[in-house]
């Protein structure tokens, strides 16, 4: 999970509205590529003569009578809730490629057989469409291997090629490594994959300053569905702008992105302010909100309202504790006013479960960008994104149910005080509750519009059109990507 810090936890809700980072960066999650009809039982048998004929060394797959299977299928990252013992929601093969002349393969021969496909590069996906399907059998093209990082820093150039299986941990120790003076504006969960949070968008602590990961890319290697490997030149510019924050599981493996480095200053300022409902929490929030995406670009400063066990999202020894949880995520374009606060807080306290709410304000470089830039869309007009969190330990069907169901209706409630016409969301924070694809490759654009709106706003449209061109088949799909325009 991808949370600040807190030092401790209150019966009464603790706020930390004045915690401000200057200079460190934020949030994600991994999404994946994809694709499926229902493919036979032997599956697994039919794909390895083509894989072999493509030369993919056969010590790169796992089947689910390998010895290694379960430790290539699961991750620290993933949710309980998502990674079950039931069998139909786990992968048939899992190919770990080490050159990207193998994803190739895994594309051509998955199209050619007509199997569905799910890429990986990291696992931070909460509702986990990058590892499970609810559509059918499927592969995963794993792209673990495929984390390598390059700078090119002559005469001021500053810019880095960095495949999508890399972390951003690894990615702010690379720049670190190279310059105290550098950096890349992007999430600060250090087991997040590269490729899922730029893809899209990425939002961060350095956004203000610089604007969301997607902002700062200006080039990229992505396979297409006919499996040919692609830089921006040869793809075009409506591709090119589809791939940055229009997510890459619609469209493509994206294999790197070329970033650009920003410049910051030597030192960085951090500080927290953790108060309660006792000592005048609803105040200070009020307060924060007024200040928060309005000032100096170069600084940062988030709140989280914890109402449930956050410490479980916040262990620093992740495999040393096994959670399940939900997200559900907002778009606020005006202040909450503070006598709406006392509402929001007496309706977790009240609820079946308490949620946390971590709230980050927008603005700076991210509302001088048009909507239309980028797929990204929550510019100009939005002050704040919420992330709605619940966690719980507890095994079985009826402690997710409730947790669950206790986040869907504090969501619910909290539909007056946040963006309308549509709701937004931000997809790195997946949510299948705002609707799926359902059945085979003809999926319905205008079902689709209801959840796809809700992510990307009015560059819906412009992203049917570009699947349309490039994947008219719909050959890369799961259960929240583009459809074509049909």
């Amino acid at each position: 999970m991808d949370l600040d810090p807190i030092s401790s936890l209150s019966s009464a809700f603790l706020l930390l509205p004045l915690l401000s980072f200057l200079f460190l960066p934020q949030h994600c999650i991994s999404l994946a590529a994809i694709i499926n009809p229902a493919p036979s039982i032997s599956t697994h048998e039919s794909i390895l003569p083509c894989l072999f004929n493509h030369s993919v060394p056969p010590n790169l797959l796992f089947f689910p009578n390998s010895n290694n299977f379960t430790a290539a299928f699961l991750s620290p990252q993933q949710n309980q809730r998502v990674t079950s013992n039931r069998d139909d929601l786990k992968p048939f093969l899992i190919v770990t490629p080490t050159h990207e002349s193998h994803a190739q393969a895994v594309v051509l021969c998955s199209r050619q057989l007509n199997l569905q496909l799910r890429t990986r590069s990291g696992g931070h996906d909460y509702e986990g469409l990058s590892y499970s399907s609810t559509l059918g059998p499927f592969l995963i093209l794993d792209l673990l291997h495929l984390r390598s990082i390059s700078f090119d820093l002559r005469r001021g150039r500053n810019t880095a090629w960095v495949q999508s299986g890399a972390t951003l941990g690894e990615l702010y120790f690379a720049i670190a490594s190279k310059s105290r003076a550098l950096a890349f504006p992007a999430g600060f969960c250090p087991t997040v994959g590269v490729g899922g949070h730029i893809c899209g968008g990425g939002i961060g602590t350095l956004m203000r300053a610089h604007g969301v990961a997607a902002d700062n890319v200006v080039d990229m290697l992505v396979i297409d569905a006919a499996g040919r490997l692609l830089q921006r030149e040869s793809m075009g510019e409506d591709l090119f702008w589809a791939l940055r924050g229009g997510g890459g599981a619609s469209f493509g493996v994206i294999i790197a992105y070329k970033i650009k480095l920003v410049q910051i200053p030597p030192s960085v300022t951090v500080f927290v302010k953790s108060i309660d409902l006792s000592r005048g929490a609803t105040r200070a929030v009020a307060q924060w909100q007024q200040v928060a995406y309005r000032a100096d670009n170069r600084l940062y400063i988030n709140a989280v309202i914890n109402g449930g066990p956050l410490s479980l999202l916040l262990d620093r020894s992740p495999a040393a504790i096994s959670f399940s949880f939900k997200i559900k995520s907002d778009i606020v374009t005006e202040p909450i006013a503070g006598e709406n606060w006392e509402k929001i807080w007496k309706h977790m306290i009240d609820g079946d479960v308490q949620p946390t709410m971590l709230i980050e304000p927008l603005g700076g470089k991210v509302g001088e960008i048009a909507e239309t830039e980028t797929p990204f869309p929550h510019r100009n007009g939005s002050k704040f994104v919420i992330q709605h969190i619940v966690a719980w330990l507890e095994q079985g069907e009826k402690a997710a149910e409730k947790n669950v169901d206790g986040l869907r209706k504090f969501y619910r409630f909290m539909a007056p005080f946040v963006s309308k016409n549509p709701r937004g969301a931000y997809l790195n924070f997946r949510d299948l509750d705002l609707g799926r694809n359902r059945g085979g490759r003809m999926v319905s654009y205008d079902r689709a519009k209801v959840w796809g709106r809700k992510y990307y706003k009015s560059n819906f449209q412009r992203l049917a059109f570009t699947k349309s061109k490039w994947d008219p088949e719909n050959f890369f799909r799961n259960e929240q990507s583009i459809p074509p325009l049909f």
